[in-house]
């Protein structure tokens, strides 16, 4: 059997802390169902400790210059690569994903965003603004202790998207991972503080939703940046308003996938594979509601039960393993409870539908057809392997459709019409569109949603406007004149 029990269940002021008075919070090897590692859930004397901790290390880590700042955040990069293969190796015990996977998916693209904001650590800079002979400068400051709170279908690069932008800003973080997937985020930490991270800068604390709720309210914390559910979201977005802190909510969707006649079938099957079985269909920004156009939609079904045959259910730990278990029971039974609903009101299953005949938390590869867009499926984020295709006739008709949904997060277009491409990308209310691809996320480019899906960014040059503060000083070079 795994084991993959950590030195301690947190990570406090540069080193493992364990308390074992907090709750036990079991980690469960997906495949298997067995338990492979039991970590203690943060007392209220943790996180005190914790926060305490943020608030002290920052202090030093801000008064670095951004140059030694990134230098470590560049250093801890390296050690990743070093050691994607281990890392890459717990993700999959944490998560459940298919080795394949995680080897390319997760630790390499944590290690891309620390090198990625370590390289602009030392840019951050304000700018001068002349007035005649008066003159404003700005200076760019860092809000203080982040809180940040992670998902579980990408622990690894989640506390690396949330704790590399804060870092090199010269803030300090209190990560808390979900209590699903608690392994990853630990050796992040470890890893930050070998490289040179001043003790107290980065924090990682165990916890359910209360020990959320209790960084997210407590005064010491500037800003919370979170990665769940729109209801997660909601509460969080909402406590935080409450004491006017900085957020950013990256929240999940019910995203539009559109197919025209003219696009190339098998890209376009392909894109509606990664935007529904990679990571199992646990990824947020799926693109679940594949618009097909009427005179290629028997051509696009046939073309993808074909491809379906290539999926290899297996222990993720082999490499020809290509498609995991969802990460827990409960994530499964959600998944399965949504595959009979689509049954239930009519849709036309094509392919899947069941529980594999094995250990784990294994679904099959699911598609229905002929969904239309009133049934359950149609309308609530499902994260799990689950495909629904419509059919349609218009660009008309689908951009109402595409756009009729509370989320916003991504969308997609397939078409070899670029004139209409870019009109249709234009059209689509989500912060994160693809032209003839899908679920790209380079951390170059800014990744985020609106409505529901969301408020702010994260990657890119964007992220800093989320992690940093601008102070405006106005200097006056002339005698100062007033009313009397």
């Amino acid at each position: 059997m795994q084991n993959a029990q950590p030195n301690a269940s947190h990570f406090i002021n540069g080193a493992y802390v364990e308390d074992t008075s907090g709750a036990p919070i079991e980690c469960i090897y997906p495949a298997t169902g067995k338990v492979i590692a039991t970590l203690h859930e943060a007392t209220p004397a943790i996180i005190d400790q914790a926060l305490s901790a943020a608030h002290a290390g920052q202090k030093i880590w801000a008064a670095m210059t951004g140059t030694e700042r990134g230098r470590i955040l560049r250093r801890a990069a390296d050690i990743i690569r070093d050691r994607n293969r281990e890392l890459s190796i717990l993700e999959t015990l944490d998560t459940g994903k298919p080795l394949q996977e995680t080897l390319v998916a997760d630790a390499t693209s944590g290690a891309d965003a620390l090198e990625y904001f370590g390289g602009l650590a030392a840019t951050l800079t304000g700018e001068h603004i002349q007035l005649g002979q008066d003159w404003v400068y700005t200076i760019r400051e860092p809000l203080g202790v982040c809180v940040g709170i992670g998902a579980w279908n990408y622990p690894t690069q989640i506390a690396c998207w949330k704790g590399a932008p804060a870092l090199a800003c010269g803030n300090s973080m209190v990560f808390k991972p979900s209590e699903t997937t608690p392994l990853c985020a630990l050796k992040v930490a470890e890893i930050l503080h070998e490289a040179g991270l001043p003790a107290g800068v980065y924090n990682v604390i165990q916890g359910r939703g209360a020990v959320g709720a209790s960084l997210v309210t407590d005064p010491r914390a500037a800003k919370v940046s979170l990665t769940g559910s729109v209801p997660t979201g909601r509460k969080v977005y909402a406590a935080a308003a409450e004491r006017m802190k900085h957020v950013t909510m990256e929240l999940g969707g019910k995203s539009p996938l559109i197919v025209f006649e003219d696009a190339d079938i098998d890209n376009a099957v392909s894109g509606a594979i990664l935007g529904n079985f990679y990571s199992s269909g646990q990824v947020c920004s799926n693109g679940t509601r594949v618009f097909v156009q009427k005179d290629i939609k028997a051509a696009f079904l046939k073309r993808l039960k074909e491809r379906l045959q290539g999926a290899v259910m297996g222990d993720p730990l082999d490499e020809a393993t290509n498609f995991g278990p969802m990460v827990s029971v409960d994530q499964m039974d959600i998944v399965l409870g949504y595959i009979n609903k689509g049954t239930d009101e009519g849709a036309t299953l094509v392919a899947g539908g069941k529980m594999a005949d094995r250990d784990g938390f294994f679904i099959e590869p699911t598609v229905f057809a002929d969904v239309t867009d009133d049934m359950t499926i149609a309308r609530e984020e499902i994260f799990g392997p689950v495909m629904a295709v419509f059919d349609f006739d218009t660009e008309e008709e689908v951009m109402a459709r595409a756009n009729d949904t509370e989320f916003g997060l991504a969308a997609g277009v397939f078409t070899n019409d670029l004139t209409r491409a870019h009109r249709v990308v234009a059209g689509f209310e989500a912060g994160t569109c693809y032209i003839n691809t899908y679920n790209l996320a380079p951390v170059e480019a800014p990744f985020g949603g609106s409505k529901a899906s969301g408020v702010g960014r994260e990657n890119s040059k964007e992220a800093i406007n989320h992690y940093t503060e601008v102070k405006t000083v106005y200097v006056a070079m002339t005698p100062v004149e007033a009313q009397f």
